[in-house]
């Protein structure tokens, strides 16, 4: 493998960096809150799967 200068390098990595394509700021904002929003749904989800659970067990074993 053919090594680089420290110079040389620094300039292929922003040439790199400059073909990338930047969500703007409305699809950042968009994109978060359906991620929090699904991180809602998920919560909610898993807290009514554990209370029915727990409850079918409570009703099996005959527990309080």
């Amino acid at each position: 493998m053919a090594k680089t200068n420290p110079f040389q390098f620094l300039q292929e990595v922003r040439n790199e960096a400059n073909k990338v394509t930047w969500p703007s700021r409305r699809e950042t904002l968009i994109t978060t809150g359906l991620v929090l929003l699904m991180v809602l749904m998920s919560s909610l989800f898993f807290l009514f799967t554990d209370t029915v659970i727990r409850w079918g067990l409570a009703l099996i074993l005959g527990a309080r």
